[in-house]
């Protein structure tokens, strides 16, 4: 096959690389000029995959294995798709993945049409995921799957992606058993990376806070200053603007009432219209029913009654569920067996059978038999 292996600058893409072109496909690599300007990495510190040094890195690389190599400049759609959905999301109250809408958008989507009309066969990255064979799918058998290595797993930021992408995509390190194996098998092959950190920031966000980044940016709307009130409507404190909290935080509260009992108190709900922030216990941030919307199916979509596993964190634990819904509209709600911490709206929902991925929906709203929801 012709194969268009994406270079992030970092030793997962590049050994994925060298393992498409070691199973005698003719590999092009292309690394993805994802922002304007964008910033350098602080020596040393794991960061996103989007900085020059990352560019140099992704080149070399390309020498070693002894492939052609290309920048593609995607920041304008990098910036529509992700930088400004990721804004957007936050101004309506929401918690986003940018990572899911970077492979959804662009790396599966913007990425994978350019190479197809260019006459190449597959996309390959450096995700920990595994394709396989078998039956039912629409792709003539082509399933969706954890990768071995279960601690480096990256299905979930793949949920997204319906048959017609999973028909062209390439995971070589689905079956590596560690990052140990990947990092050995680059000094192996004379790869200077392979003791490069991983990333782990949002790559747009050079310094990793988010908040100060996100506070450039909202619109006044969502920097209003409002209360932060109790489960009862009690006003505890104040913010500056409801956009900036995620349900679950803890930290950064600005609580002028302390708790009757003592115990810290965490949000549960975040409303930027009404300008207000509930806050409350931890266990009122308990949840058993999900409902997500704009559902992606891998294959088949699974039937009411169909038990499941679910997992709304990209390294979450999966949740045991059985499916409630299922619309042709894209909505499904699941309810958990056990009741989960800290599901916030906008996070994504994917759904497992084993280790097969049935597909993802957009979190809409977590509540509890009896109790609004608080989306």
């Amino acid at each position: 096959m012709r194969v268009l292996a994406a270079l992030s600058g970092g030793v997962d893409s590049a050994v994925a690389a060298a393992r498409a072109v070691d199973a005698g496909h003719d590999v092009v690599a292309v690394h993805l000029a994802l922002a304007s300007a964008s910033p350098s990495a602080t020596p040393g510190r794991a960061r996103g995959c989007c900085t020059v040094e990352d560019s140099r890195d992704a080149r070399r690389a390309a020498d070693v294995i002894g492939v052609p190599f290309y920048v593609w400049d995607l920041s304008e759609r990098f910036g529509r798709d992700v930088v400004d959905d990721f804004v957007a999301e936050y101004a309506a109250g929401r918690t986003p993945n940018p990572c899911v809408r970077c492979n959804q958008k662009v790396k599966f989507a913007a990425l994978a049409d350019r190479a197809l009309a260019l006459g190449f066969d597959a996309v390959a990255t450096g995700h920990y995921a595994r394709l396989e064979d078998g039956p039912g799918t629409a792709t003539g058998g082509r399933e969706l799957h954890r990768s071995h290595d279960l601690a480096k797993d990256q299905s979930y930021v793949l949920a997204v992606l319906p048959p017609q992408r999973l028909a062209t995509a390439l995971f070589p390190l689905g079956t590596a058993t560690g990052k140990d194996e990947v990092r050995a098998e680059a000094a192996a092959r004379g790869l200077a990376l392979a003791d490069k950190p991983d990333s782990t920031d949002i790559c747009f966000v050079p310094d990793g806070d988010t908040r100060a980044w996100l506070g450039a940016r909202l619109p006044e709307s969502a920097r209003q200053p409002g209360d932060v009130v109790d489960t009862a409507g009690r006003p505890v404190g104040t913010h500056d603007g409801a956009a900036g909290y995620t349900v679950g935080q803890r930290r950064g509260l600005r609580l002028g009432v302390p708790a009757a009992d003592g115990r810290p108190r965490y949000v549960l709900s975040v409303s930027v219209a009404e300008r207000r922030v509930v806050v409350g216990s931890a266990e009122d941030l308990d949840v058993e029913l999900l409902s997500g919307d704009g559902a992606v199916w891998c294959g088949p979509p699974p039937e009411p009654g169909q038990r499941l596993g679910a997992q709304v964190r990209a390294h979450g634990a999966e949740l045991a569920c059985t499916v409630e819904q299922v619309d042709d509209d894209g909505t499904v709600r699941v309810r958990l067996d056990q009741p989960a911490r800290g599901v916030a709206p906008g996070q994504l929902l994917a759904l497992y059978d084993g280790t097969r991925v049935v597909g993802s929906a957009t979190l809409a709203a977590a509540v509890r038999d009896g109790v609004p929801a608080r989306a």
